[in-house]
């Protein structure tokens, strides 16, 4: 079996570009920066007590990952707010990564190596590590659902590109005609927005492994790249589609909510190891996710997440630039907006959080659809190695979730596209068979 591509990454094309988009993404960071480089947090850890049913960790302390993406809130959150601490993990680091790779990478090496213990992360990833780079990891939650867009440079406006991607089949061609195809951005291999893009690419006929060219470019770096014209297109969550259409550079097709209502998108992942010998520690940081996840969700919270999340050592950009898309007002910078738009992000609602194996068969065989997988992938088999519900389940009872937000199946059932195309986890295979444009 061979590993997933490991593609260079695109970064900005000058200086001058990259200062421009830092000074602007910090416009409203101008607070003094303390002696180890990082600004005070823009809301201080509340004093929360251990709550009476904290379990008796096995250690308080625990690395976690995450990546400059509004769907991270929850780790943010549970550190800041003290959610963490309220059920014993009073030692918890979350650690800003650079990208995708390093996320991964990290997790491979764990805190013993100096890397991280577990992770926000792409949902496929544990997977990708598991079977490619034999690093077993679980996945414990779901982070969100919904909250992606792809976007795109203001040139194709004349194209019409929008949810329907086929405008976009007359621009690939006369590129590929003058020998410069058209370049779009992706923040991992395999990841979901390298699917979320393939799936909106192929759905208008275009092959996004013939057609265009897919670049991973590590998601700040987006706008950047946009700007310099070293990419023509991306799919990204938030601040950074936001970003885009705030500095004019772009605007948003669609965002994902609309290619496939309420998706699964990112996961608190974690090492197997640490996880199987700390299982009561693994309990309190689900508790603490969760709780966080609820808070997150609270329309009367929304500007005060977005306003730490901005801050200097998480995401380093204005809290404007999160703010309205998380509560589902959506200027998509081609004229068209929603306001309160029912399918953005959400943390909690709409059991959220819950990590349905029938998701995470899907995301498996996109895998093997693109290539990134095996067709002889033993996908039920890997899916219960890796996605533990259960865990979940143990944690939202331990944390007083009423029976009627805690699924009694691991399957949301069948699920149906923007296209019409529908995905029976009970007979991928077929599902597989129905798609035209494929690898597999």
């Amino acid at each position: 079996m061979t590993n997933f591509p490991r593609r260079k990454f695109i970064f900005t094309a000058g200086a001058a570009a990259a200062a421009s988009i830092l000074a602007h993404g910090c416009s409203n960071n101008s607070q003094s920066a303390t002696t180890n480089g990082e600004a005070p947090s823009a809301a201080p850890a509340a004093n929360v007590s251990t709550g009476a049913n904290a379990p008796k960790v096995e250690t308080t302390k625990a690395k976690l990952g995450f990546i400059a993406l509004t769907d991270s809130a929850p780790l943010i959150i549970a550190k800041e707010k003290g959610f963490f601490a309220k059920y014993g993990m009073t030692d918890v680091e979350v650690i800003k990564q650079k990208s995708w790779p390093v996320t991964r990478d990290n997790l491979k090496i764990g805190s013993a190596g100096g890397g991280i213990d577990g992770a926000h992360i792409l949902s496929p990833m544990p997977y990708l590590m598991t079977i490619n780079d034999k690093v077993p990891m679980y996945i414990l939650a779901r982070l969100n659902i919904n909250g992606q867009a792809i976007s795109v440079a203001n040139k194709f406006k004349d194209f019409k590109v929008n949810l329907d991607s086929k405008g976009l089949k007359e621009a690939a061609s006369q590129a590929k005609a003058n020998q410069k195809a058209l370049k779009f951005g992706v923040t991992f291999p395999g990841g979901t927005h390298d699917l979320w893009m393939r799936y909106w690419l192929a759905a208008g006929g275009i092959n996004p492994d013939q057609d265009v060219v897919l670049e991973p470019v590590p998601p700040p770096q987006m706008v950047a790249n946009i700007k310099v014209g070293t990419i023509d297109s991306f799919c990204v969550g938030e601040p950074w589609n936001a970003q885009l259409v705030n500095q004019k550079l772009g605007y948003s097709a669609l965002v994902t909510g609309e290619l496939w209502k309420n998706h699964p998108e990112k996961a608190f992942t974690m090492r197997k190891d640490w996880v199987d010998q700390n299982p009561k520690a693994t309990q309190a940081l689900l508790m603490g996710i969760m709780e966080a996840q609820q808070w997150c969700d609270r329309a009367e919270n929304k500007e005060e997440m977005c306003k730490i999340c901005s801050d200097r050592k998480y995401f380093n950009v204005a809290a404007a630039d999160i703010l309205e898309r998380a509560k589902g007002n959506i200027d998509y910078g081609d004229g068209r907006t929603q306001q309160n738009y029912p399918d953005r992000m959400k943390f909690w609602a709409e059991k959220a959080s819950y990590p349905y194996k029938s998701h995470d068969i899907w995301f498996l065989t996109e895998e093997i659809r693109w290539g990134y997988l095996p067709k002889d992938t033993k996908v039920q088999e890997i899916v219960n190695q890796v996605n533990k519900e259960e865990l979940w389940k143990q944690a939202a009872k331990a944390l007083g979730v009423p029976a009627s937000e805690i699924p009694t199946s691991t399957s949301r059932g069948v699920e149906t596209f923007f296209d019409g195309v529908k995905f029976d986890p009970e007979k991928p295979e077929e599902y597989l068979k129905s798609l035209k444009i494929k690898k597999v």
